[in-house]
Order: C-alpha cells, then sequence, then structure tokens
C-alpha cells in the first residue's frame, strides 16, 4: 500500500561533486565475502543536504553478490558526522516503500530531542535502484497520468482495460534487466553489510520507517551480530509479505478514512460537507462517482480523487489541505487544488518508487499466479471495505506477470539481537498495529511503544514527546522501557493530535497545532515520495 506524503526539497536529492575519500575511511577485509572500496566523499549539491554540512559519495557493490567481481550498482550516500565526544557509531536510515529515497535522512539527528542524535553519524542512502543510485529503475512515467479508467471494474470491459495496464508496466519493466533480479529486500540487506564495512564500523544502528521496519528485520536476523541498537517504527508483519499484507491494509484504510469523515463532520461548520461522518461519506463518494464520469479539467477523475485523500488514512498532517480542496471543489467547482494535491504524490514523468515497489514485493516472495483467487479476494475484500481496496489490487497486479523470479522471504528470528524499540499508532492502517505486537514477539529483547487511537503511520519525530522521548533516551543510553508479560505494549503515549482548523481553533490550540505541525512537516519533508509501506 503506497503511503503518500508531501514531497518537499528532500524528494530529489543528487549526490554532488565527488572528492577522495580520506584513507581513514578504509576497511579491512574481513574474511569471506564482499570487500567494497572506500567512499569517496565531496560536497552534496542538494541544498538542504549542503545546508546542513553533509557529505555525499558512491558505495559501489556488487549487483549479484553471488559474483561479487561481476557488474556493480552503485549505492548514493550521505552522511551528516557526529557533533560530540562520545561517539555512537554510524545511523543508517530508510524511509520506507520500498522505492523512498533516503538519501536526505542523514539530517534526521537534529529532530531526536536533548540532542541524543548529535552523538552518531547519520547515514542516508537510496537503495538501490532508488533515487541517484545508479541504475536507477524505471518502467513508465506516464503510468499514473490521469484520468485513468475507474478502479472499480464494474464491467468485464474495465477489468480487462487494468489487468492489460498492469500486465504492460510489467512487461516495460523487463528493459531494466538484471537489477530486476537483483533488487530484493535481502539484496539491500546485503548492501548495507557493504556499507557498514565500507564505513569501517563493526556494528550499525538503525532507525527504519514502515516498509524500512521490515528491511531492518531482515538485517538484523542475517546479521544479528553487527545490529547495535534499532528503532522501528510502523512494523511490518514478517508473516504477511506481502499479498495479505495488502488484504490488510484495504480494510485498515477503510476504518481509517471513515474517522476522517468523522473530523470533517465535527467542523461542519467549516467545510459544510456534512454534519454526521455518514453524510460526509456520502457526499464524497456520490462525487467519485459524478468524476468517474466526467473528470474535472480533465484530470481529476475518481482515480485521482481516491488517491489525493488516501493521505488521510495515513497521516492527520494534511487533513486540513484536503478539507479544503473537498470544500473548494463541491461549493466552488474548483478543481485546481485537488490537482495540486494529486501531483504532490504524483510527480508528472516519475515512476521510479513505483518501480521499484513493484520490483521489491514481486521478488521478495512468490505473490498468487491465479487471479481468480486475487478477483475473489478483492470483490471478498470490496464489500466490507469499498475505499481502495480495487485501487491496492491493481496497484500490485503487476506482480501477476513481473519479469523476474521470486525469491523467498527471510524467517524473521529478532531472537539474538541485541534489542530493539518499537513504535506504533494502534491504527495505523498501512502496517496495522498485529505486525508491531508480532515483531515484539520475534525480538524478545524489545519494548514496544503504542498510541491507542491514534492513526498516524510512523510517526515518530513528529513533536510527540511522550514517544520521542523515549527514542532519545533510548539513542543516548541504549536502555529500553521496561517490557511487559502480557502481548501488549509495553508504554502507551498519545496519538500525533488530530489538527482542529484555524476558524475555529483557540489561541493556545493554534500554537499547539503549529507546534505539532512544525516538528511533522520537518521529519515528514525528509520521508518525501510515493511509498507503499
Amino acid at each position: 500500500m503506497r503511503k503518500i506524503v508531501t514531497a518537499l526539497a528532500a524528494a530529489a536529492v543528487a549526490a554532488g561533486t565527488l572528492a577522495v575519500a580520506p584513507a581513514a575511511t578504509a576497511v579491512q577485509p574481513e574474511g569471506p565475502g564482499y570487500a567494497p572500496p572506500p567512499i569517496k566523499w565531496g560536497p552534496c549539491s542538494a541544498p538542504g543536504l549542503a545546508k546542513a554540512g553533509a557529505e555525499c559519495g558512491f558505495l559501489v557493490a556488487p549487483m549479484d553478490y553471488a559474483q561479487p567481481s561481476g557488474e556493480t550498482v552503485q549505492i548514493a550516500v550521505s552522511r551528516v558526522k557526529h557533533k560530540t565526544a562520545k561517539y555512537q557509531g554510524v545511523m543508517l536510515v530508510n524511509p520506507g516503500g520500498p522505492g523512498g529515497s533516503g538519501l536526505g535522512l542523514s539530517v534526521l539527528g537534529r529532530n531526536v530531542p536533548k540532542h541524543a542524535g548529535d552523538s552518531y553519524d547519520w547515514i542516508g542512502f537510496d537503495p538501490r535502484g532508488v533515487g541517484s543510485s545508479k541504475p536507477a529503475l524505471t518502467c513508465d512515467g506516464n503510468y499514473f497520468a490521469p484520468a485513468r479508467p475507474a478502479y472499480v471494474p464494474s464491467t468485464p470491459q474495465l477489468e480487462s482495460t487494468w489487468r492489460a495496464r498492469a500486465k504492460g508496466y510489467a512487461e516495460a519493466c523487463a528493459k531494466n534487466g538484471p537489477l530486476l533480479q537483483h533488487i530484493k529486500t535481502t539484496d539491500v540487506a546485503q548492501d548495507m553489510e557493504s556499507l557498514r564495512k565500507a564505513l569501517g564500523e563493526k556494528q550499525i544502528n538503525y532507525y527504519g520507517f514502515s516498509y524500512g521496519t521490515y528491511l531492518g528485520q531482515v538485517y538484523s536476523t542475517l546479521h544479528p551480530d553487527r545490529m547495535r541498537r534499532m528503532v522501528l517504527d510502523g512494523n511490518v508483519d514478517p508473516r504477511k509479505v506481502w499479498y495479505d499484507a495488502n488484504l490488510d491494509q484495504d480494510v485498515a484504510f477503510d476504518r481509517n478514512i471513515k474517522i476522517y469523515f468523522g473530523w470533517l463532520a465535527k467542523y461542519d461548520n467549516v467545510y459544510h460537507l456534512g454534519k454526521t461522518g455518514s453524510e460526509v461519506e456520502r457526499l464524497w463518494y456520490a462525487q467519485q462517482r459524478k468524476l468517474d464520469r466526467n473528470p474535472a479539467g480533465g484530470v481529476i477523475g475518481g482515480d485521482e480523487w481516491l488517491d489525493v485523500f488516501l493521505q488521510a488514512g495515513y497521516y492527520v498532517f494534511g487533513w486540513e489541505d484536503m478539507a479544503k480542496a473537498f470544500d473548494g471543489w463541491v461549493h466552488r467547482g474548483d478543481w485546481q487544488a485537488l490537482k495540486a494535491l494529486y501531483e504532490k504524490s504524483n510527480a508528472p514523468g516519475d515512476d521510479n518508487g513505483y518501480a521499484v515497489y513493484s520490483a521489491v514485493q514481486c521478488t521478495d516472495t512468490q505473490w498468487p499466479q491465479d487471479w481468480d483467487r486475487w478477483r475473489r479476494d478483492a470483490w471478498a475484500t470490496q464489500n466490507r471495505a469499498p475505499f481502495e481496496t480495487w485501487s491496492n489490487t491493481w496497484y500490485n497486479a503487476t506482480c501477476l506477470n513481473w519479469p523476474a523470479k521470486a525469491g523467498k522471504p527471510v524467517d524473521i528470528d529478532g531472537s539474538k539481537a541485541s534489542g530493539a524499540l518499537l513504535i506504533s499508532e494502534e491504527l495505523d492502517a498501512a502496517t496495522p498495529y498485529s505486525g508491531s505486537l508480532e515483531v515484539r514477539k520475534r525480538y524478545p529483547r524489545s519494548s514496544l511503544v503504542s498510541a491507542p487511537g491514534g492513526t498516524t503511520h510512523a510517526g515518530s519525530l513528529s513533536g510527540v514527546s511522550c514517544v520521542d522521548d523515549r527514542v532519545a533516551d533510548y539513542l543516548a543510553t541504549g536502555a529500553l522501557p521496561k517490557r511487559v508479560r502480557d502481548d501488549r505494549s509495553d508504554v502507551q503515549c498519545a496519538a500525533v493530535p488530530q489538527p482542529v482548523p484555524s476558524p475555529v481553533a483557540t489561541g493556545a490550540q493554534q500554537k499547539a497545532d503549529a507546534l505539532t505541525k512544525a516538528a511533522a512537516e520537518e521529519k515528514q519533508s525528509l520521508l518525501s515520495g510515493l511509498l507503499r509501506f
């Protein structure tokens, strides 16, 4: 399921001009396995990274780790060095996806309270195939160009059209050659191990959001002695990689959009979209049907309408912007705000995020190859969760015809891991809370911080002190909250708060919202792009 966040300056970070690395960064071979050459660090060209004093470079890694002397890939890497005398090692960060650019995340340390991030070298990187890494994956940049056929295949023709679209995209991806066969999560985990060696470190620390939690699970299973501290926020359920995970999301997003509709009804005096959640919901679906028949401006059809509001199921951060666009369309026929929101998460002509998402998901594990099963499961789920079931089905349907062989997922085992801080809001739709409970079971030295009633996905470092201070304490000292015996979270915190529209907010509420929004936007600007987990 894609994760749509506000795309700001960090969305397309380029590595920039590079200089020769100091000899001290070289690492001696550690026995069998690939020994990477030193990273040649130099200045970063992206303004945000340059302002933060980051360095950029490329990790050279094998295309196929079974043939370490063969063809190579270049992994774009950035680094913000520690600022204190006490050095606690490197902190690798992944934003999720798969397909999310993480190059800009080397500045994430400044978001950690109490300066607890200052003792680490923060390492951002674009996983193989992503963004500034070489080669970068692309298949058809116009695949999401509006307006597209209606998601719900109410006629055999619509079903055939979407099946052909998904198959055509998969076939277009074949031009990427051998990279398609070597872009599994296990390949990225091996790149992390190569990055550890290239940085000259005995261990790494790791901060993973969303799909990045699964990458952390895989790495810490394959290399448990190499993982020091690990924060996993918005945990992927390792039992459900990936077909079943998407079906779970369909139900969870339907629940969360109803919560959003209820919020709109609460502020009917501002938006005038309905006095109850049910009224707002009926209006929303009526507008979708209208746009299916006649796309606004020829670009905002029913699909694009859904994609705009999908973010409401992920985060509370953009609720007001979506509400204003909804209001503007219904009451004034203004579709430009909808178009702007759509293009923020679907940059015209850019399919890199989706291409990598498909490549990883379709080869991490074998998806069902029987279309009848997909159809049965989709309609059964649609009947109880109609919001985005068919959208999600078509988003993943490339896996029916993917031009690379699927592998087998790693059996996640955290029994040898030194520990982990797990974080989840309990109504997270992209990575349902049951996944965090499962990861907690598999990592017996972990602790889970949850937010009952919260709908925000991967919301740490967004200004909620109860959560963020525990991240800071763990990074500073390694201390985790005391683990309880029951199958539940070890600490409960308040959720990222729902916004109060400015026309009705008190001065104190406006100030609190502004502080939360500033912290959230700071982090979300780094987790930019079109992602699924």
